[in-house]
């Protein structure tokens, strides 16, 4: 460059190179660039010279912040007309300090301090008129955003250590580049800026970027985020088979499926799923009418069987089996004569002597029926009393004729003070036919409240059903201890 008045000559290192320069032929130089060779000052001359220069790249030299901005010089103005400084691959540290001598440059617009040893220690106060800023390749982590300049409109901070982006980037209104890359971030967040057009987030800790995240980013325009592990699941489906891949510079070539291992180094763009398995809405518009459908056929399968009639059957049985042992500690002490007093209208025996009593004796149970253990000429009231006492249950056999006997009646309210007095469990009812609650005669509303309260046996017609019925009858009578009540069936015979 010996025709524009410098001279440069490169010798071999640890020695320095010297540069001879004319500056008065350099009034309306614009652009300056002295790179690889080992500055370590700048003339004091060339700070307040070249009134012209916009562009002055000084990268790849050993300056510092003195050897910059030398304190032995005294000048008026520094590159004047300055507009982009590139100070890359130096030996910059004090980052405050540069903040505070970037105000001297009043045109200055960006500034690139990569690949330096940029610590952050006290507060920067930056100029507003620089709006571009690199600090890449310095190890500064995720307090930097705090160090920056709100009036930034395009920010380098690749590989400076940055693990997670925190609430600070909403401090930047202006800002509309942004990278990012190589740093260990794992979550886009979904506040990030809402006036970012271009996003480099690649080389990073990524496995999948939400909708979310990029509905957070109306103007983006570019994004860069190929060779992160991505996981290829549901979580990416969108992203995939969604996302206008026109946003993606480096699509498909740089992504690549990092798990599950079954899909390992696929590429995304190959990577297949249905929009079934990955769309919840779509998942359960098809699985509720499905379940309904299924529900609806159970149901009506289970009424088809009867099986409203079993379920009520085995909740009979699970409560005689949980009440027999408290009532076995209960009667310790108790001995009847009878498993049960059969309480029923006259005009029903024939179904309690063909029925009933051959089921129930039959299994080796002892029975009083008035018409056969009523001790005759004693009077009728006695003989109720002392056959509700002397029975362990007392089984009523309800029937629209039952209701209409006085007799039945008798026997129901002393059966209802016996067991308020000893035996709570102690009534049995039978449902021989239908009889509506509300429909008693006002005499028996105490049955009304204990058919209310209490589970009842329905006879069914069915013979299937019959079977069940008898099971639990029985079941029902035979909580007692059942060798006293043999000793004492065979006094009785």
């Amino acid at each position: 460059m010996e025709d524009q008045g410098v001279k440069y000559y490169q010798y071999k290192y640890p020695k320095y190179p010297i540069i001879e320069m004319s500056v008065d032929m350099f009034s309306k130089m614009d652009y300056l660039k002295v790179s690889g060779s080992k500055i370590n000052i700048l003339p004091c001359n060339l700070i307040s010279s070249f009134p012209s220069l916009e562009t002055l790249d000084l990268s790849n030299n050993v300056l510092t912040e003195t050897g910059f901005w030398p304190s032995i010089c005294s000048y008026t103005s520094v590159f004047p007309n300055l507009r982009h400084l590139s100070l890359s691959k130096n030996r910059f540290a004090d980052l405050f300090f540069i903040s505070q001598q970037t105000h001297q440059m009043k045109y200055l617009e960006s500034l690139d301090l990569s690949f330096n040893s940029i610590v952050l220690d006290k507060p920067c106060f930056w100029p507003i008129h620089i709006t571009s800023l690199s600090l890449s390749n310095n190890n500064l982590g995720n307090k930097v955003f705090s160090f920056l300049s709100q009036y930034l409109q395009r920010i380098d901070l690749s590989k400076t250590g940055i693990t997670a982006l925190t609430q600070d980037l909403l401090k930047f209104p202006m800002l509309t580049h942004l990278f990012l890359s190589s740093n260990s971030i794992k979550v886009i967040p979904t506040d990030l800026s809402p006036t970012l057009v271009s996003l480099y987030i690649d080389q990073n800790s990524i496995t999948s970027i939400s909708r979310e995240s990029l509905a957070g980013l109306p103007s983006l325009r570019t994004l860069k985020a190929g060779d992160n592990p991505f996981v290829c699941s549901c979580d990416s489906y969108w992203f995939i088979t969604t996302l206008n891949k026109s946003l993606l510079p480096d699509w498909p070539l740089d992504y690549t499926c990092s798990t599950p291992p079954s899909v390992a180094d696929l590429p995304m763009s190959e990577y297949r799923t249905s929009r079934m398995s990955c769309e919840a809405w779509l998942q359960a518009a098809v699985a509720l009418p499905v379940t309904m459908l299924i529900v609806l056929a159970l149901c009506s399968a289970f009424y088809a069987c009867d099986g409203v009639w079993y379920t009520k059957m085995l909740w009979v049985w699970i409560r005689v089996k949980r009440r027999g042992q408290k009532q076995a500690n209960l009667l310790n002490n108790t001995t009847f004569r009878y498993h049960s007093f059969i309480s029923y209208s006259h005009q029903d025996s024939a179904w309690v002597e063909s029925k009933l009593v051959p089921s129930l004796e039959g299994a080796g149970l002892s029975l009083c029926i008035h018409e056969r253990d009523f001790v005759p000429g004693q009077w009728i009231l006695d003989n109720i009393i002392n056959c509700v006492e002397a029975s362990y249950k007392t089984l009523f056999v309800l029937s629209n004729h039952f209701v209409q006997s006085e007799w039945c009646n008798y026997e129901l309210f002393f059966a209802q003070h016996r067991a308020l007095d000893a035996q709570q469990d102690s009534l049995v009812f039978i449902l021989l036919e239908p009889i509506p609650t509300n429909s008693l005669p006002k005499k028996f509303l105490k049955l009304r409240r204990l058919l209310m309260q209490q589970t009842y046996l329905e006879w069914p017609m069915d013979e299937r059903k019959q079977q069940v019925f008898w099971v639990n009858l029985r079941s029902m009578l035979q909580v007692a201890d059942h060798r006293i009540l043999k000793d004492m069936a065979l006094d009785s015979s």
